[in-house]
């Protein structure tokens, strides 16, 4: 593999905020919102990122998963995780909310990647998710896709993200999860 694709494979990163970030950091390709009344969710895609953000009474989560992320804030940064391999995180917010995070970074042939490819595009169009198709400099297809479900007590959040250049495919898994809303006050920050 040449240095340039393992720059680019190794550059990506997780970040997750306890506040919102401003969309102006990104160049936002679709948006999806879930309004409910315990909490609020409202996911961004954009090429090769997503930003998902989080609201319950008055905790605000932001998760990020962007290439680079240096023009980012740091005011409000809780964890920053590169997203190489395999990694896990979870956090708990007061004393009913905690964020539950898995990422899963693989390397593909051009052959698996260009199947896996196809395979996701026809996935994200099934479940209406949000996405960003994209061609790179060579004519190759690549792909950010965000999916979320939405539960009483919870949103799962399931992303792709489908580099061509290094034959990348990123995977996380967040859940927000609430304790029993009608069991339990509102949180205050």
């Amino acid at each position: 593999m040449s240095v340039s694709k393992i720059n680019s494979l190794q550059s990506y990163q997780l970040l997750l905020y306890r506040k919102a970030i401003h969309p102006e950091f990104f160049q936002i390709e679709a948006r999806k919102r879930i309004e409910h009344p315990q909490y609020e969710f409202e996911g961004w895609i954009f090429k090769g990122g997503h930003a998902g953000r989080f609201q319950f009474g008055e905790i605000c989560l932001c998760e990020v998963v962007v290439e680079g992320g240096q023009n980012l804030p740091e005011k409000g940064l809780i964890t920053q995780m590169p997203c190489a391999g395999e990694r896990e995180f979870d956090e708990k917010f007061g004393e009913n909310l905690k964020y539950i995070t898995t990422l899963q970074t693989e390397t593909l042939s051009e052959h698996l990647y260009t199947g896996t490819y196809r395979e996701m595009l026809s996935h994200g169009r099934d479940r209406k998710s949000i996405m960003s198709e994209w061609k790179d400099s060579h004519g190759r297809p690549n792909l950010s896709l965000l999916d979320v479900q939405r539960y009483a007590n919870a949103v799962h959040v399931q992303t792709y993200h489908l580099r061509s250049d290094c034959g990348m495919v990123l995977r996380t898994g967040t859940m927000f999860e609430m304790s029993d809303p009608k069991k339990t006050k509102t949180p205050k920050a």
